[in-house]
């Protein structure tokens, strides 16, 4: 069963199981000694769900911000430029922070406007295409494409279960994929949703329950009072997850993707989107721990998400979909210690459609800057066949 077919079939939870894909999988990439990768090391983690940038990183220092978010912005972190401070769920990776070792960008998007949807968001983000090159017409993603420019690529052995790759690592140039564990990742809310909306509905039913016993082997006609796994077992799969990759990069793999999902924080955002951090946390934290301070000085770590969220909040205590996001940097090759990108304000004439942050960059150009500083990469195959139709702008200086 395909699982993008399979949840735009499900239109009532659309939303919410976007966020949540059935599988997530760690893919590698590897290359001989003579391959041009050399010894930098690139993960990208996609964010799936929508990232609340402003809430990842705070402009406190503007009045507005308050004015905007009365119950998102009432725990303050730590601070970091005097202007913008850190969600007090992270405040774990300041060390990283004063090191140099953590960035951030704000308000950047891909080319998506307007639509909001996860799907179509998800799509361009991995595609790495621009709003003049057809997404329909491109069959891989931006990081197969940048894979495909280097001689003496090849995959590392096979550790999956499942087939699904990322879709920003499919494509002709060799790769592999391995997953922990198939485990639909629904809340409780979503499972009762599902049941209700399907309930009456019998070939719906049958393959919505097909499909989440053949991944968390759930019976969906038993889900009354279902929990969620505990934050404990999440955080050891996601340290089983980091670990594994980590263990790879020691080794000769040289590039990593996988995705974290659960950002759609349309409700109560202040408790739903600690989970997610704290993974988040997490992955950087651990991955600094296993890779060693050898190998992590030659790392970078890319997170990045298909869209950032409303400005304001909701009346649910939640944001909704919104452009301008943020993406967060890491690793001892980064040249950090900075919130990059050019802040366009809260004032509302300056959000875009008077309700979203403007979008200022691009976040594949900083996708493009990475691969060039890294690898050598040519800035005319950047913009033309790893991202098509992209304008790099200025180099920002993203290595240390």
């Amino acid at each position: 069963m395909d699982r993008r077919l399979f949840l735009k079939g499900l239109t009532g939870t659309a939303c919410s199981l976007a966020a949540h894909p059935m599988m997530t999988t760690v893919t590698l990439a590897a290359s001989d000694g003579s391959a041009p990768l050399g010894d930098h090391r690139l993960i990208v983690v996609i964010l799936r769900g929508a990232m609340d940038g402003l809430d990842l990183v705070r402009p406190s220092g503007d009045p507005l911000f308050a004015g905007y978010r009365p119950t998102l912005s009432a725990n303050q972190g730590p601070d970091l430029t005097g202007y913008f401070s850190l969600n007090p769920t992270l405040t774990g990776l300041m060390p990283l922070w004063q090191a140099g070792h953590l960035g951030f960008v704000q308000a950047t998007s891909t080319p998506y406007r307007d639509q909001r949807s996860h799907f179509d968001g998800q799509d361009i983000l991995e595609a790495g295409t621009g709003l003049d090159v057809p997404n329909a017409a491109v069959r891989d993603g931006w990081l197969n494409r940048m894979l495909q420019s280097v001689p003496g690529l090849r995959a590392q052995t096979a550790f999956a279960i499942g087939t699904d790759s990322a879709p920003l690592l499919q494509g002709p140039a060799p790769v592999s994929n391995w997953q922990p564990d198939l485990r639909l990742d629904l809340s409780a809310q979503s499972r009762l949703l599902l049941d209700h909306i399907y309930h009456d509905d019998a070939l719906f039913r049958d393959a919505a329950t097909e499909a989440v016993s053949l991944t968390e082997s759930i019976d969906l006609s038993r889900m009354d009072g279902m929990a969620s796994p505990g934050a404990g077992g999440r955080l050891a799969d996601i340290e089983r997850l980091t670990d594994f990759a980590a263990d790879r990069l020691r080794e000769d793999t040289r590039v990593a993707a996988f995705s974290l999902n659960g950002w759609d924080t349309h409700r109560n955002q202040s408790g739903g989107i600690t989970l997610p951090l704290r993974r988040l946390e997490r992955v950087v934290l651990r991955m600094s721990e296993q890779l060693g301070p050898d190998i992590w000085g030659k790392t970078l770590l890319l997170a990045m998400t298909e869209f950032g969220r409303t400005v304001a909040e909701n009346g649910t205590k939640g944001t909704d979909h919104g452009t301008g996001g943020a993406m967060l940097m890491a690793g001892g090759a980064l040249k950090g210690g900075r919130v990059m990108g050019k802040w366009p304000g809260l004032d509302e004439s300056a959000l875009y459609q008077r309700r979203d942050l403007m979008p200022t960059s691009d976040v594949r150009a900083w996708a493009a800057w990475a691969m060039r500083g890294m690898y050598g990469f040519d800035r005319t195959l950047l913009e033309t066949n790893v991202f098509p139709g992209l304008s790099m702008g200025d180099n920002p200086g993203l290595l240390a």
